[in-house]
């Protein structure tokens, strides 16, 4: 087989939840031991860090991964989903694994995937264990693809884990309130491994305690350890203002992410970084933490978080798709200058939007579209949901028609924002 071959061989061969949604979902790890077995057990080989979290934990990963590529170490990351290229999920010290390498393994493996009937994600998460070991990779960040407790990644046994936060998202598979969420969540902490909460929240933190503690783990709040205000952005990097507990120290850092909201997450990995350095083998200069902070996006090839695309008018983008997610964008829109607002916005089929709708802008002008997915919402469907929340606009069927007719309709001083859905976001870029 060669690439694209492979490619549709994963896509059409093994569940994809990416595009046949709550279908493809398939919870336990039998089946991912098995096959990691099969394979050695790559995942021992080296150190791992294990990201959790219903919003933030892309952008921890990509910020933590960042930092230990310069502090010296060579970092494998493994995120999901993909925007462009599925070779975006596994990383090594910031480059995508080499196209060869994906079909070499499924080359290799083709037939014992097909009889232990493994899911896409679950192949995906042993091709990068398998890549990592091999690359000599000594210490990875490993994003859970969904919930925690029965998610592919959880087979690993890290040096710390990391819950970013927790808010209603999948709820058909991860339970319908919050500490619900939260205990699938917490399936990832492991015995004597500490775990750090990037958000505590009254709702859930003793879910969280109970898992913690009967596992022995040591739980960290990040936000008692490290306090941030946003002192300013210029030429595209927030510069934040930062207070460590432990020592009463201040210091500024800089983040080539932009987006209010990574005022949240940059807590997260600088409590995370500081437990490594702190309590693990690994060394991590403070200069290795402004580094890595600096150019997260520029090392690791973060691209979807209000990310700007163009100006005058400004265009912005950004992958937040659950209540708690579009919060913060209709925040971040609230907070941008601007004259007209036009929204390009598409979503997928089991988003409950129910509670994202009325959280969006009622005096923007939307381009209702969707994405080339069969999980798309069709835009006509979004369009009549819309108006019952008192968003109007227009309908528009396909993403790139969508752009190019907002950027018709806006003048040089409005904006335009892009998302709703990965999806759109990807199609978009």
């Amino acid at each position: 087989m060669n690439y694209t071959q492979t490619l549709e061989f994963l896509f059409s061969s093994l569940p994809a939840f990416e595009t046949k949604g709550a279908t493809a979902y398939k919870p336990g790890l039998e089946r991912i031991t098995a096959f990691c077995r099969h394979i050695g057990n790559p995942q021992r080989n080296f150190f791992t860090i294990h990201v959790a979290g219903t919003n933030g934990k892309g952008s921890v990963s990509h910020i933590i991964a960042s930092v230990l590529q310069q502090a010296g170490y060579r970092t494998g990351l493994f995120t999901s989903p993909h925007l462009q290229d599925f070779r975006e999920r596994i990383r090594v010290d910031g480059e995508m694994i080499p196209k060869q390498k994906v079909v070499n393994f499924v080359d290799k493996h083709h037939d014992k995937m097909l009889e232990l009937e493994l899911s896409f994600f679950e192949m995906t998460a042993a091709l990068a264990f398998d890549y990592f070991a091999q690359s000599d990779v000594e210490v990875a960040v490993i994003e859970t693809g969904l919930g925690g407790r029965l998610d592919a990644t959880n087979i690993i046994v890290p040096v710390v884990s990391v819950i970013t936060n927790i808010s209603l998202e999948h709820t058909a598979l991860l339970g319908d309130t919050l500490p619900k969420i939260a205990a699938e969540k917490a399936g990832i902490i492991k015995k004597s491994i500490p775990i750090i909460i990037g958000e505590g929240d009254v709702r859930y933190n003793g879910v969280i305690e109970q898992v913690a503690a009967a596992n022995k783990s040591k739980i960290i709040y990040a936000e008692n350890e490290f306090s941030c205000s946003n002192c300013g952005c210029a030429e595209g990097r927030q510069h934040f203002c930062m207070h460590r507990t432990r020592d009463n120290r201040d210091f500024e850092v800089e983040l080539d992410l932009t987006g209010s909201y990574q005022c949240r997450n940059i807590v997260t990995a600088a409590a995370t970084v500081d437990f490594l350095h702190e309590e693990t083998p690994l060394t991590i200069s403070r200069r290795a933490f402004l580094e890595g902070t600096r150019d997260t996006a520029a090392l690791t090839s973060f691209m979807g978080r209000w990310q700007k695309l163009g100006e005058q008018p400004l265009v912005v983008c950004d992958t937040g798709h659950n209540p708690q997610g579009i919060a913060y964008v209709a925040e971040q829109l609230k907070s941008t200058p601007h004259k007209r607002l036009y929204c390009v916005v598409g979503f997928v089929r089991d988003k409950d939007l129910a509670h994202i709708l009325p959280l969006l802008p009622h005096d923007a002008h939307y381009i209702f579209t969707q994405a080339q997915t069969q999980r798309a919402l069709p835009a006509a469907d979004l369009t009549a949901k819309a108006a019952i929340y008192g968003l109007t606009g227009e309908t528009v069927a396909d993403v790139p028609a969508a752009v190019a007719r907002a950027k018709e309709l806006a003048a040089d001083d409005d904006m335009i924002f892009i998302g709703g859905s990965t999806y759109v976001v990807a199609e978009a870029l």
